[in-house]
């Protein structure tokens, strides 16, 4: 429909090749797409288990769908390339946003069935606007409704019903591992229509994404405002419901998007997504909403599949091939656990006994929860010096604290915090910082077996981090764990220093991990780094030596800088292990500065992400 608020300006995007939304589960991949693979078959079922997906939208097509002459090809291309290419973007679902045709007749239905019947698989959610029907959901009969009633959903298995009147309807996608509440509500929804709509909220605690066709309308630069009718959308129905959080609408020109606070106090994201006054009646444009829940972002693009696919594009096409503006063209941020643990947290493993992480040649396992240490304490509560942290294995590698220098007695503190795969629901926070040099650690006993273990066969040690944030405070390199026993003493001279620990992991001023091992039978020290790790959020690190080479992981993916030199076993000496700081010439600097949760050795190489899943032996 035309902006009946005002005539508005067109914006003219640089001509560009869309960058597609790609299915990869990568925990910190980039925006753009992967190329595409010969792995992944067109037209295959995408994964519903990947942390990255995309709802592709579809506004306005009625000028492609008008009687009076139009071209319902681009819409016919749009609904193919998205059903070829579900598995490769990774497209769970599609929604369209009203106005399918101009006129709501007979004949441009047929039109409009045919069009949609390209979207072969796809399963989609279609609503009617205003120039599809008149009046508001309980006007009866239409030629909308028999084309695009319940009938035509009924066999998507994503299909959830319709109200009574068949004018609105919901569907349940899977995406990212979990549910996701998709409404497709007509263009005037009625007091019956909102009761429904209601009740389909109540029965389905998942996060929600509200589509109809007049909600928001936009000024030139993009800037979005409730309509009339967005208005009572928003007071009656979505400000009172946390679970809605990013409602789309129609109807109007240009596209443009606000962000309003609901009874909550969450963010609910609402966007106006029409290009029928574009070139062509906008070119079957569609909007990818690309969810990538381990970046917390929706990456929002916008281009024409019929445009994209001309060998030869006149200059007006290849101006509208993709849309680069700020309104079709963007980043949403959302902490998805965050936003949706009243009503839907998220499903975290279930903590395992000691007995279920000791595969075998487990030489020594320290957690901090009942389990581990003696008098765990509520959150927050300092750890007296000479408290024991058990050996849950029972081979005597027993630790006890130990506060540094001077320290007073919240530089080591019990904490509830822990990563989501942590076996054990606990950790320990060190307060480790220089001038004055302060920090705790804690040490195994002179006659822990684990002093003199050599792992010439090769070893996995392993531990989960966090540090704070912000990261503040006078921080020099600080040690997480390591051997106590003197490089030097040791004979190994080809290091940075003599005084240096035989083995240790540490954390440099710029927050690169450093893991350096003296070999039990050479002079060398083969180190290992890892990139600038992030503060405020929970990792696992391992530490995996094959008898050969040790290899860093990080969260389970390998590091780049690994040492290239031959490592086999540890000089351990019969010095003490510690954990939150590392000894040079019988002295300490500063302690750890930050949290550290269940930590694991081993006496052969695992799987790098074994300790998260911890399954199998």
């Amino acid at each position: 429909m035309e902006n009946s608020l005002s005539r508005r300006s067109l914006f003219r995007a640089a001509a560009a090749v869309p960058i597609l939304s790609a299915a990869a589960a990568g925990t910190t991949s980039a925006t753009a797409a992967a190329a595409p693979s010969a792995t992944i078959p067109h037209g295959g079922r995408p994964d519903t288990t990947a942390q990255r997906f995309t709802v592709a939208v579809l506004p306005d097509t009625q000028y492609l769908l008008d009687d009076g002459g139009s071209d319902a090809e681009p819409v016919r291309a749009t609904l193919r390339h998205l059903d070829r290419e579900r598995a490769q973007d990774n497209i769970i679902f599609m929604t369209q946003l009203g106005d399918v045709t101009e006129h709501g007749t007979e004949t441009e239905m047929r039109a409009a069935s045919r069009a949609f019947d390209a979207a072969g698989r796809l399963p989609y959610s279609v609503l009617a606007g205003n120039h599809d029907v008149s009046g508001d959901d309980q006007r009866g009969d239409s030629p909308y409704l028999r084309t695009f009633g319940p009938k035509r959903f009924s066999r998507m298995e994503t299909y959830g019903g319709s109200s009574p009147d068949g004018y609105n309807s919901y569907h349940v996608v899977r995406g990212g591992g979990r549910e996701w509440l998709v409404l497709a509500l007509d263009w005037r929804l009625s007091d019956a229509g909102l009761a429904w709509t209601q009740g389909v909220l109540d029965e389905h605690a998942l996060p929600t994404i509200l589509t109809t066709h007049d909600l928001v309308w936009a000024e030139d630069d993009g800037k979005a405002h409730l309509s009339d009718n967005g208005r009572r959308l928003w007071d009656r129905l979505i400000k009172g419901n946390d679970q809605i959080f990013l409602a789309l609408g129609g109807h109007y020109w240009p596209s443009g998007r606000t962000t309003l606070t609901n009874d909550a106090g969450n963010a609910v994201h609402l966007h106006i997504t029409n290009y029928q006054d574009r070139y062509y009646g906008g070119a079957g444009m569609v909007r990818y909403y690309g969810f990538d829940l381990a970046r917390g972002v929706i990456d929002v693009e916008t281009f024409s599949p019929w445009l994209l696919a001309k060998d030869e594009p006149t200059p007006l096409e290849a101006e509208h091939v993709e849309l680069s503006g700020d309104v079709d063209r963007f980043t949403v941020e959302i902490d998805f656990d965050e936003r949706f643990a009243a009503f839907a947290p998220p499903v975290l493993p279930a903590p395992l006994p000691p007995s279920a992480v000791m595969p075998r040649g487990t030489v020594a396992y320290w957690r901090f929860d009942e389990a581990g240490l003696a008098a765990a304490g509520s959150d927050g509560a300092p750890v007296a010096p000479g408290t024991v942290a058990r050996d849950l294995t029972g081979n005597g590698n027993d630790l006890t604290s130990e506060l540094l220098h001077t320290s007073d007695r919240n530089a080591l503190t019990w904490s509830a915090e822990h990563h989501d795969a942590q076996p054990a629901r606990a950790s320990l926070r060190f307060d480790g910082g220089k001038s004055p040099d302060r920090g705790a650690v804690l040490r195994t006993g002179p006659d822990a077996p684990v002093n003199s273990a050599k792992f010439e066969s090769g070893y996995t040690i392993e531990t989960f981090l966090k540090l704070p944030e912000p990261f503040e405070g006078d921080h020099s390199w600080m040690g997480i764990l390591s051997w106590e026993g003197r490089a030097g003493d040791a004979g190994k001279h080809s290091g940075w220093s003599d005084d240096e620990p035989t083995c240790s992991l540490n954390l440099s001023g710029e927050r690169f991990l450093q893991f350096v091992v003296y070999p039990v039978l050479v002079d060398a020290d083969p180190t290992s780094w890892s990139h600038a790790i992030p503060v405020g959020r929970w990792m696992h690190v391992a530490l995996v030596n094959d008898g050969r080479h040790t290899v860093m992981y990080v969260d389970g993916s390998k590091i780049v800088r690994n040492a290239a030199e031959e490592s086999r076993g540890i000089s351990t000496l019969g010095k003490p292990f510690a954990i939150g700081g590392t000894q040079s010439a019988e002295r300490y600097g500063q302690g750890f500065y930050g949290w550290i949760g269940d930590t694991r050795i081993v006496s052969r190489a695992l799987r790098p992400n074994q300790f998260l899943t911890a399954r199998g032996r």
